[in-house]
């Protein structure tokens, strides 16, 4: 198949989605598929090289023909519904609900359109958008399990929390991450926050431990080392994070807010806790890890047990193309 992904007024970064694309697209590429990366402006993404064709697009006949013509992000939904049908089969690939680009009566009222195929990546999302009589179809990025696997180096002698460190996004709420190992801190003594991002300097004391644009290598030992991960976001499509450290078998601790974005995979009390979308509740949980090693052990190996279970890249790429098979 041939397969074009509409990143016009998107772009390519430095940034977890964008990753996420490119490796998809690379995936599909080596499946056998023919795939096109349509953009305004040059691949500024740099973390993983890009295997398939990238076209800036100055006019509309530079674009070519394909099979699917798939949106990207939200300000690629529009071009991707207005484009000629030459271009493909249309769909759009919602991983995130992106009230930080437009409000939620736009967003609604572009994906409320019926000619265009609603893919989503998580039941969250799709939970989200059958609110407003929007069906969709799940197709996952899939992990690439040969980067995050255990080293069993954790240091018994203290308890490590890991947590994001993202300021530009108030959602990503890492002020809460930080308020909760402060709390915990002026009752344990063997307590550490760790945190990477892609800020140069976190410039915070209560950072134990800090990273900046952590490799593949250096994040894994990283996650490695952290024995419980707080994943504070509430404005997720699918939560990429967690599921790295959750490879490594760190129990993540997260909450029931609708838009967490880890409702697929995290369990209350069989692949890790779920907390009340509050500090109180959220300390509580953390505190229970705390107390009861065997609980991290166990919670740990299934949680790992969980993420390998939803599939690697590969498995779900060839979802998707066999979703737009039958579509």
């Amino acid at each position: 198949m041939k397969f074009t992904f509409n990143l016009i007024n998107v772009g390519l970064g430095n940034n977890g989605g964008s990753f996420s694309l490119v490796r998809s697209a690379n995936v599909l590429s080596n499946l056998g598929h023919e795939v096109i990366i349509i953009d305004s402006v040059k691949n500024q993404h740099t973390w993983t090289p890009l295997l398939v064709k990238h076209i800036i697009i100055k006019d509309v006949k530079d674009i070519p023909d394909a099979d699917i013509l798939i949106g990207t992000g939200f300000k690629s939904y529009k071009s991707t519904i207005e484009l000629p049908d030459r271009c493909g089969k249309k769909a759009i690939w919602i991983r995130g609900y992106e009230l930080w680009q437009a409000s939620e009566k736009e967003i609604i009222n572009i994906l409320s359109n019926k000619k265009v195929t609603k893919i989503v990546n998580s039941f969250g999302l799709q939970n989200k958008l059958k609110q407003f009589n929007i069906e969709s179809y799940i197709v996952r990025p899939g992990n690439d399990f040969e980067n995050f696997y255990p080293l069993n180096i954790r240091d018994d002698s203290k308890i490590v929390l890991g947590a994001l460190y993202h300021t530009r996004h108030k959602t990503k709420r890492t002020d809460m991450a930080i308020q909760i190992s402060n709390i915990l801190k002026s009752k344990y003594k063997n307590i550490e926050l760790w945190m990477f991002g892609t800020n140069k300097d976190s410039k915070n004391p209560n950072i134990d431990k800090y990273i900046q644009l952590p490799n593949m290598e250096e994040k894994n030992k990283f996650y490695n080392s952290v024995d419980i991960w707080l994943s504070t976001s509430d404005l997720e499509g699918l939560h990429i994070v967690p599921q790295e450290a959750m490879l490594t078998e760190c129990v993540v601790v997260t909450s029931n807010a609708e838009l967490a974005g880890t409702s697929d995979y995290i369990i209350n009390n069989e692949t890790g806790l779920v907390a009340d979308n509050n500090l109180k509740s959220f300390v509580k949980q953390t505190e229970k890890l705390i107390l009861d090693s065997n609980l991290r052990r166990t919670l740990g190996v299934k949680g790992k047990n969980k993420i390998i279970e939803l599939g690697s890249r590969e498995e779900n790429m060839k979802k998707m193309v066999e979703l737009f098979r039958k579509v």
